[in-house]
């Protein structure tokens, strides 16, 4: 087997993610650098509020994120759920979705699938084999997951609850929109490192 093209995180087991190493041995998807910019930065903001807080790590993967927020906010607590388990080291809830979630969270955090399927021929030729398609394509235009997670994540935010959310930056002005739809009274846009739209905070 060729494996000259096989991601080096694979290769090794791990990767850092916020001075976290994060065990890829099961093959998850690898935590990409815009998800740690953004990530980095709204754990700098949670940790300046001093904040009890308790989080949902969904479409988890690795759990990088999760990991990450335990690491750096004292007492926080948090769940992971993915529809497979291919996190290593941590509990994580086998769900669609919020299907089997039951509790609510004062923070959401959700990488979900979000590349359209029409634009797999964009994509690395090394991605696309040794990474998993479930955790990269969302669909036709890659918001099917994201307006299950939308319709669905209200009932899983305590008062004051806050969703962070990654996406395409193509898909913001969609997003915004379906935000309105399921009753959400706030989402805010910001950039990666790179200049890009890339996550968003709704409330």
């Amino acid at each position: 087997m060729n494996l000259e093209d096989e991601p080096i995180e694979y290769v090794r087991g791990f990767t850092e993610f916020l001075e976290c190493k994060i065990d890829l041995s099961k093959k998850p998807l690898i935590p990409r650098a815009e998800t740690e910019f953004w990530v980095g930065r709204v754990i700098k903001n949670l940790k300046i509020e001093k904040l009890k807080i308790r989080c949902l790590d969904i479409f988890s993967g690795s759990g990088c994120i999760g990991i990450a927020v335990l690491k750096h906010i004292p007492n926080s607590l948090c769940d992971f759920a993915d529809i497979e388990d291919k996190g290593v080291g941590h509990k994580t809830i086998k769900s669609d979705v919020f299907r089997n979630i039951k509790n609510k969270y004062d923070f959401i955090f959700a990488n979900p699938p979000y590349i359209p399927v029409k634009n797999k021929n964009k994509i690395q030729k090394s991605v696309l084999k040794y990474e998993p398609h479930k955790a990269l394509f969302g669909g036709g235009d890659g918001l099917f997951y994201i307006r299950k997670f939308l319709k669905g994540a209200k009932r899983h935010l305590n008062p004051s609850g806050k969703i962070f959310m990654e996406f395409s930056p193509e898909q913001k002005n969609e997003i915004e929109k379906l935000s309105k739809k399921y009753g959400y009274k706030n989402c805010e846009f910001h950039r990666d490192q790179y200049g890009k739209y890339r996550y968003v905070m709704i409330e």
